[in-house]
């Protein structure tokens, strides 16, 4: 089945989203992560997305206390990215927060030999962040595009033992369009690959969660979505997108 995730972006504490990655256009949510992870695992959700802005605006985790209680106060399996860009920051997130997966993108794209490394240490429990902006690698937090493509990249880690690929198209993260038709060919494409993939970016309404469905059908890789503004907003219910998505 494909799974949705909904998304709980900390910022200084509170649960925001950002617009194309860019701090300075934030929209606060809620000052009690915690209590919005609870609302979320009531409606049905059975993992969350987690992301530490402050963490990857200072190239080390900020918010594990905050991530730490979500856990403990859910019980649901949690996947966190945001500066965590060491072995050691990757053991003491697992270790301190209780999170199933932790995500890296800048060091990956910088160091990826030093990634396949960490993978195979930490087996099925790191993910690749792999965030794009006209099919191009973003790194640091998406305050620089560089020169890698995301084929480019995901190719060095076909066959690593990497919990999953999270692609995620910043020029259409927190705007409200929609995925345009070149994301979902990548996503289409990234698992073709054999990757574990999970969307992100643009899911706005119902159509895209169909859309996605449909690649799904045709190519299982694609394990998992990641919806934020949009159930904030409520132009996606998460309760009736995991029954259709079950369905």
């Amino acid at each position: 089945m494909l799974q949705l995730l909904p998304a709980i972006d900390l910022l200084e504490g509170r649960c925001v989203r950002l617009r194309q990655g860019n701090y300075d256009d934030s929209t606060v949510f809620s000052d009690d992560p915690v209590e919005m992870a609870m609302k979320w695992k009531n409606e049905g959700a059975e993992r969350l997305h987690l992301v530490d802005l402050d963490g990857a605006r200072a190239g080390k985790p900020v918010n594990q206390d905050v991530v730490r209680r979500i856990v403990e106060t859910t019980g649901l399996p949690c996947q966190l990215g945001g500066g965590i860009r060491s072995e050691e920051s990757v053991r003491s997130t697992l270790e301190v927060t209780g999170v199933d997966r932790v995500i890296i993108g800048t060091k990956a794209l910088r160091e990826p030999d030093w990634f396949a490394g960490i993978c195979r240490n930490f087996p099925g429990k790191l993910a690749l962040g792999l965030d794009a902006k006209n099919s191009m690698v973003a790194t640091d937090g998406w305050l620089e595009v560089s020169e890698v493509s995301v084929k480019e990249l995901a190719q060095r880690f076909v066959g690593v033992p990497i919990a999953a690929v999270i692609y995620t198209n910043i020029a259409n993260d927190g705007m409200m369009q929609g995925i345009d038709q070149q994301t979902l060919d990548d996503f289409r494409m990234l698992a073709e690959m054999g990757l574990p993939v999970i969307a992100s970016g643009g899911v706005t309404t119902m159509k895209d969660i169909e859309a996605l469905k449909k690649i799904h059908d045709d190519q299982p890789g694609l394990i998992g979505v990641i919806t934020g503004r949009a159930i904030y907003e409520g132009t996606i219910r998460v309760r009736e997108s995991i029954e259709f998505l079950r369905s």
